[in-house]
């Protein structure tokens, strides 16, 4: 782990970042959970505009922090935090499209692993195909939150594609293998955390849903978004 932070695209340093991240593909969603989910927040980085903020929530140091969208943005801000700043934990929250007739807008996805459609795992030069996957005490203590708490949820397989406009769109396939929902980043992030020796977990909320053509008003995004914080936030050591 380099001693000599900032990092190209953190401009944090040493020791203002804590060891649990909770990471939005979205800044301005970091900075509604610095508002509404931390004591006392403290902005660590604002370089490209991807906001990151340390905090406490009940006691326990926290940071939060935006990774853009797609594999390429989110690999940048998790390698660095995971090899730069000594992070052990990141956790995503966002959104997905569901593609299983069982899921509905609002619904929570936790993704035990992540298939892609990405070339991003050639790096590591394996004889074969990696299976990227969360960690598992993340993910069962994610999914008694949700009991306990009463939400709805699926676990299982999610697909991150590097195709928000795909010109040959596959998702019938994916739906053939049970994949439950489309996604652009969990799969980096699992290799990104399997990689450095860390622990990563994706709890993704329901945003549309590509069989039925549900999709979220902005009421229901501001009311059922937050379940999946409420979760991420259940998981600080």
């Amino acid at each position: 782990m380099s001693k000599n932070p900032p990092t190209p695209h953190i401009g944090a340093q040493m020791g203002e970042i804590a060891e649990t991240v909770i990471m939005a593909g979205d800044p301005l969603r970091a900075k509604f959970m610095a508002e509404n989910y931390l004591e006392n927040p403290v902005l660590f980085n604002s370089v490209r505009g991807m906001l990151g903020y340390t905090g406490t929530r009940q006691g326990k140091r926290v940071s939060v922090m935006g990774h853009g969208m797609g594999m390429p943005s989110i690999s940048i801000y998790t390698y660095e935090l995971f090899h730069f700043y000594g992070v052990k934990t990141i956790i995503r929250v966002g959104s997905a499209g569901a593609m299983h007739p069982e899921l509905h807008v609002g619904d929570l996805v936790i993704a035990m692993g992540a298939c892609t459609d990405s070339n991003y795992a050639s790096q590591f030069e394996l004889p074969g195909t990696f299976a990227p996957i969360a960690d598992f005490s993340l993910l069962r203590t994610a999914a008694d939150c949700c009991d306990r708490l009463g939400y709805r949820y699926k676990v299982g397989n999610v697909v991150s594609s590097d195709f928000f406009y795909a010109d040959t769109p596959h998702n019938d396939k994916w739906m053939k293998m049970g994949v439950l929902a489309v996604e652009m980043e969990i799969a980096a992030l699992y290799m990104n955390a399997a990689r450095s020796g860390n622990r990563a977990l994706a709890i993704c909320t329901v945003s549309d849903h590509l069989l039925t053509g549900e999709a979220t008003t902005a009421e229901e995004r501001q009311t059922t978004f937050t379940h999946m914080m409420d979760v991420a936030f259940s998981l600080l050591p």
